[in-house]
């Protein structure tokens, strides 16, 4: 609507122009009839042009004032038509940025109600699942909890276990080397100890301490033999033998008491088999007392070698 106005205005001022346009024309085409006034044979303007040329000053007068009043009429339509334009421009201008401030806060609009349906949305089908994780992680929590619990519990007991294996291990060993210490001490004793008998308390104390000790049995029967008991050296010697049968020191104290009771065939036999054990006993032999019986058998000087005996 105010489009076709403004084109009705410009049609209006158009005219007015022409108009004015024409009126300012015509002037000069009555100034150039005028120019050409017709003369007669003689060069003398007729009366008609005179009276023509006369009346001219005062239409140019009535002219003039009409085409001044145009004029400003065309001004006026010119102002309004500037001011109307500069409305219909401010008016686009302000249309514009009205439907960009509309598009921008139905962007914004819509950008929130979908923010704030999609959190609708979570908060009614999310809220049972977010529980049931939440019961679900604590049931996890709660089995790994227990099951840690158990499993290092289990392993305080076996390290607990295991130290105290160790506490007694070392114990033992605690108590085992004193009780080596004391051993060493009755044997350095008894080694420089001349009487037989204190020797045998000695290794008695030894064998309390160690029972049936291979070593302090045999070099009890060998006390037991010094003072005369061979059948007491026998049965110490059998001890020994039932724990190690290769203990070349209880054969030869064993052939020794065989020997004293005259059994010769078992003194031969142990003595030979002591011999082969330990070839050192077979210079024992040559000069050990308790063989004087079995000197002057051959198999006797065969088993002690073919050297000249020894003298007791």
């Amino acid at each position: 609507m105010f489009r076709k106005a403004l084109l009705q205005r410009l049609s209006r001022v158009g005219g007015k122009v022409g108009v004015l346009i024409g009126c300012l024309m015509l002037p000069l085409a009555v100034q150039a009839q005028t120019s050409q006034v017709p003369e007669d044979s003689q060069g003398v303007p007729r009366p008609e042009a005179q009276s023509e040329i006369e009346k001219g000053p005062v239409i140019s007068q009535f002219r003039e004032n009409w085409i001044l009043g145009e004029l400003r009429s065309l001004r006026q339509d010119m102002m309004e038509y500037r001011n109307e334009m500069t409305k219909l421009v401010t008016d686009r201008e302000l249309e514009v940025a009205d439907k960009a401030m509309g598009y921008a806060t139905n962007t914004v609009t819509y950008f929130f109600y979908l923010i704030a349906g999609a959190a609708s949305i979570l908060a009614l089908v999310g809220w049972s699942t977010i529980r049931d994780l939440k019961d679900n992680i604590r049931v996890y929590a709660e089995k790994e909890m227990s099951r840690l619990t158990v499993e290092y519990e289990s392993r305080l007991a076996d390290l607990e276990k295991e130290l105290r294996k160790k506490s007694r291990t070392i114990a033992e060993n605690q108590e085992e080397i004193e009780r080596t210490n004391e051993i060493h001490s009755l044997w350095l004793k008894a080694s420089k100890e001349p009487s037989y008998k204190e020797k045998i308390e000695l290794y008695d104390r030894i064998l309390e301490l160690r029972p049936d000790d291979p070593e302090a049995l045999a070099w009890k029967a060998d006390a037991a033999l010094e003072l005369g008991e061979q059948r007491w050296a026998l049965s110490l010697c059998d001890r020994v033998l039932e724990v190690d049968e290769e203990n070349s020191h209880a054969l030869y104290q064993r052939a020794c008491a065989w020997a004293g009771l005259g059994e010769t065939d078992n003194a031969l036999r142990d003595l030979e088999q002591a011999v082969n054990q330990s070839d050192a006993l077979r210079q024992h032999a040559r000069a050990e007392e308790m063989f004087q019986p079995l000197r002057d058998l051959p198999r006797f000087q065969a088993v002690v070698g073919g050297e000249e005996l020894l003298d007791p």
